[in-house]
């Protein structure tokens, strides 16, 4: 690997930020999920969590690759579920709180928000947004104010400004590039692991890890993964109306 390539794998693994997330709730389209992806990366945010609890949504097979998600799916782990509780026990557990994005009565501006503080974000549906259920396990809601005749926006670009928006809270409070989320020995670890991750073809660049009640604990990202470990669940079903081949 030549000095510049190394030097700009260490600055990103430096300003990422391993207390902000992101919570895909029953997403239709690939796309969004690729571009999600993308913010994602260029936030800092080094792991996302996809929901799936609609039989037609059955995308349990998740896969991704570089046109659309510029890449980023490497950079970044995917964990996909089948059950709310359980992906809101495993987001609570590593972020503390969650936050839906839903049109309502009891929204707080997005601007309103500390996303300093450890957060998950989560996003519904494409057509129905977050569902009842998983707004009522949520910490708190808040909506993205806007001044036109559209209520909503796209999921990818609600995603992409709330994230933007958290940057920009982070960024002031020098958290890019005062404040270390990472020890100098995670730092390195980290590097290690997309170092080895860079050299021939992994899996694990392209397949989310399917999560269920009796899954280990989810490794800091930071620690290798076992390259021999099996793509998918046996007892998860691809969805036969798409290989989710992006």
């Amino acid at each position: 690997m030549n000095p510049d390539r190394e030097n700009r794998i260490r600055e990103v693994i430096r300003r990422s930020q391993p207390d902000l997330t992101v919570v895909l709730e029953n997403i239709f389209d690939p796309l969004n999920i690729s571009a999600v992806l993308r913010s994602c990366d260029a936030v800092g945010v080094r792991e996302v969590f996809v929901v799936y609890t609609q039989p037609y949504l059955d995308k349990r097979g998740l896969k991704m690759g570089k046109r659309s998600s510029g890449g980023a799916f490497k950079w970044i782990d995917v964990y996909v579920f089948e059950e709310l509780e359980e992906c809101f026990r495993r987001v609570r557990e590593r972020y503390g709180r969650i936050l839906a994005t839903r049109l309502g009565e009891h929204s707080t501006g997005l601007y309103d928000l500390d996303l300093t503080q450890p957060t998950a974000l989560l996003f519904g549906n494409e057509d129905e947004g977050v569902s009842a259920e998983a707004l009522a396990m949520a910490d708190g809601n808040f909506l993205i104010p806007q001044v036109g005749f559209a209520e909503s926006l796209n999921i990818s670009v609600a995603c992409a400004v709330s994230l933007f928006e958290a940057q920009r809270q982070r960024a002031l409070a020098g958290f890019y590039e005062g404040k270390k989320h990472f020890t100098p020995e995670q730092q390195e670890a980290l590097y290690r692991r997309w170092k080895t991750m860079l050299v021939g073809k992994s899996w694990l660049q392209q397949y989310a890890t399917p999560v269920g009640k009796d899954s280990a604990p989810l490794l800091p990202v930071f620690v290798e993964r076992d390259e021999h470990a099996p793509k998918k669940n046996p007892g998860m079903r691809p969805n036969p109306m798409t290989k989710f081949d992006l």
